[in-house]
Formats: C-alpha cells, sequence, structure tokens
C-alpha cells in the first residue's frame, strides 16, 4: 500500500498478520468470506477502551448474526492482552500491533504517534465498506451502527 493513500471506504483493505490472544496469530487473509469489523483501540485496561470491549463482548451474539469477526488491535503485547482478556473475558481476539505497522497502514496512528480509536469494516471480498477515525478517543461506535454497517457490507 503506497504512502499517503489512506484507507477509505471502498478501498481494499490492508492484509496482515499479528500474534494475538490464545497463542495464534491472526490474519485478515483468514477470514476471507467474513465480514471483519476491525477494531483499533489505545489501550489495554483503559476506562473507554475497556467501556468499549465489553460492549462489543457483550454484544457479540448481534455480530455473530451477521457472520461477522471482531479482531480489536493495540500496541500492547500479546502478555498484556492475554491479561485484559482473561480479565475481561473477551470471546474475540486481541492482536499485538506492537510496532503499529499495521495501525500505520490504516491510517490510524494520529499525532505524536498516539493511536486513535477507529473501526473498519471490511466486506467478505475484503473490501471496506465503513470507516470511523476518531479525533478525540472519548467515545467509541456504538454496535447498533457497527451491526448496520455489517449489514450494508
Amino acid at each position: 500500500m503506497a504512502a499517503g493513500s489512506p484507507v477509505e471506504v471502498g478501498s481494499t483493505a490492508p492484509d496482515f498478520t499479528l500474534p494475538g490472544t490464545g497463542s495464534k496469530s491472526y490474519g485478515l487473509a483468514q477470514f476471507k468470506g467474513r465480514t471483519v469489523v476491525l477494531v483499533f483501540y489505545p489501550g489495554d485496561e483503559t476506562l473507554v477502551c475497556t467501556k468499549q470491549l465489553c460492549s462489543y463482548n457483550n454484544e457479540l451474539q448481534q455480530f455473530e448474526k451477521v457472520n461477522a469477526q471482531i479482531l480489536a488491535i493495540s500496541a500492547q503485547d500479546v502478555a498484556s492482552h492475554e491479561s485484559f482478556s482473561t480479565n475481561r473475558g473477551f470471546k474475540f481476539p486481541l492482536l499485538a500491533d506492537t510496532e503499529k505497522s499495521v495501525a500505520k497502514a490504516y491510517g490510524t496512528v494520529g499525532p505524536l504517534g498516539l493511536p486513535r480509536r477507529s473501526v473498519f469494516v471490511i466486506d467478505p471480498q475484503g473490501v471496506v465498506k465503513y470507516v470511523h477515525r476518531a479525533l478525540l478517543g472519548v467515545t467509541f461506535r456504538p454496535v447498533a451502527e457497527l451491526i448496520e454497517a455489517v449489514a450494508q457490507a
């Protein structure tokens, strides 16, 4: 993907492989044929991130009904993610983008290298159908909005 070409609606989603919870590696390609809700969040065990991911986890059945897989990515390492996931009972993987390479590819790294809370809905063919990059990470996209985006993917 060329630098300076941000991922937007209609773009082909950049593929990646990252280590994640459950001692596995996860890549976008392994979910071909399913819609992926790709969630970039700033940090494990932080107030808004915890609320956001718990909200998605609590409503996971809504995502499953529309055959959507949630993948959550942040810059913390797998050990941090394992702890966060175990503490909160997440039923979707948390991926470690410690180099922020995937965050950079998706244009979610903000000023001073800080991550921006962002969500992408990627259709079963790998095309981006929904993009939201927060300017301030104090709120997050509600489940109903994401389910609607998946339904339209």
